[in-house]
């Protein structure tokens, strides 16, 4: 692998000398699909050397309606209106003649975003689409590790002037619930965290571990429908209440024999469930029990009970988006990771608003919710300023593009979610870091329990 790796390193340095600008030649989209069977946007970008670099955008379920526009055909007889043709023409017919007649070095990254965001005009992304820019962004990016004849991820920490490489504890979606499964379970992921881990070799191993314990778990109690996976990978057994999937979390852990090693988060998605100013923790069902609906603060009661009593160090989206008393409330009553992703939609002005209201003490960076390369790392960087962590995340609808495995390394934020150890779209991302922490060699770092403020 080192030897592979230093060949291609010494053939990327021979393009960048005899290619001193390496400027994009041309740049092709097209409607692929993803982890869903639903369309999305990949872009092809060949540069004037000749070197050919590919970009899949994710698309997410439960998106927050803050996020960027992802631009749809929404014709219904199509794909039940989520081609996305339009996008791909806007790459096609717009963004690359203008992008390309620039003659910009393709490690312009910064240059070369801001160029398509004034080219596009609008706040959100509407008039091209945030899948549109961000396919682009990503290839670009690619394209100028290349041309520098460094690892993807080297290049990410470079634009982010990050020079204290770090590699992330991965945040296993083992049961899925809410819009990510067919189940009754409102909470939308529960998730496994190996901080005890010595290296992210021996993460994925537990990861894997409890992952099967957990299956044996749920076959045994339920059946082997209840086996069935979800959007992410994670399983999706028919439960209602919530903490009954972190009982059989913790059960699965103690019978891998990695009771002090894992560590349990949440992503609970409460906008998906936030009704008349309360929370119906049965929302599946169109005949829900109105009495039964919850306030925020009784909501928070629920969260302390299981931060009690199961080894949780992490909440993601515990309250409606634009619930922001609930958000501060908690974040002020406890001492454990509360990720905002709903409620910031890697935005700088709604992280500025939270970090204002201390509504959360994380960031959730998703590179679609905000559609550059540069936006993303910006969003990041301006949490961190403010104290926070940062988690980087797939989607739930993904392809088998693997840039997250690298910007979170590059990045080195110390915590990464891209679902299970089960479906190749999430292994991906995962095995994509295992070849980094090979690469590193006797350099690689884990994050493991610092994982919120690594390095």
């Amino acid at each position: 692998m080192r030897l592979i790796f230093k060949q291609y390193t010494h053939l990327t340095r021979k393009f960048s000398c005899q290619a001193s600008n390496m400027s994009i030649k041309s740049i092709k989209a097209r409607q692929i699909f993803d982890s869903r069977g639903n369309p999305t946007v990949e872009v092809d970008l060949v540069t004037d050397f000749g070197g050919l670099f590919r970009a899949a955008v994710p698309s997410g379920a439960s998106t927050g309606i803050y996020e960027a526009l992802e631009l749809r055909d929404g014709e219904k007889n199509n794909y039940h209106g989520k081609g996305v043709l339009k996008a791909v023409e806007n790459i096609n017919g717009a963004i690359a003649p203008e992008l390309i007649k620039q003659k910009f070095d393709v490690t312009q990254q910064k240059e070369i975003d801001q160029f398509m965001l004034k080219l596009d005009g609008t706040e959100n992304k509407s008039k091209f689409g945030a899948n549109a820019i961000l396919g682009v962004s990503l290839a670009v990016c690619k394209a100028g590790a290349a041309k520098k004849g460094v690892p993807l991820y080297k290049h990410i920490a470079d634009l982010a002037g990050n020079s204290n490489i770090i590699l992330p504890v991965p945040a296993f979606n083992v049961i899925n619930g809410g819009s990510h499964a067919g189940n009754k379970l409102a909470m939308q992921e529960f998730m496994i965290l190996p901080t005890g881990a010595t290296s992210f070799t021996e993460a994925m191993k537990i990861g894997s571990e409890v992952y099967h314990h957990l299956k044996k778990v749920i076959l045994k109690k339920f059946g082997l429908d209840a086996t069935a996976v979800g959007d992410e990978g994670g399983f999706a057994p028919n439960i209602l209440d919530n903490k009954e999937g972190l009982v059989l979390i913790q059960e699965a852990i103690a019978n891998a024999g990695y009771a002090g090693k894992v560590d349990i988060g949440m992503d609970v998605a409460a906008s998906e469930f936030f009704k008349d100013n309360k929370y119906d923790l049965d929302f599946k069902n169109p005949n829900s029990d109105k009495s039964q609906w919850i306030s925020g603060d009784q909501l928070t009661d629920i969260y302390q009970g299981f931060i009690k009593e199961f080894p949780i160090v992490s909440i993601e989206d515990p309250f409606d988006q634009d619930h922001w008393e609930a958000w501060s409330k908690i974040t002020a009553a406890t001492s454990i990771q509360i990720v905002g992703d709903d409620l910031t939609v890697t935005n700088p002005k709604r992280i500025q608003t939270a970090v204002e209201k201390k509504a959360c003490n994380c960031l959730l960076l998703k590179v679609n919710q905000i559609g550059s390369v540069t936006e993303s790392i910006e969003a990041h960087l301006l949490a961190k300023k403010n104290g926070w962590g940062t988690m980087v995340s797939h989607r739930s609808g993904e392809t088998e593009d693997t840039f997250i495995a690298d910007l979170v390394v590059g990045l080195s934020t110390g915590q990464i979610k891209t679902g299970a150890p089960c479906r190749s779209e999430r292994l991906a991302k995962y095995n994509q870091i295992l070849r980094i922490e090979e690469e590193l060699g006797a350099a690689a770092k884990y994050a493991g329990k610092s994982f919120r403020f690594p390095g």
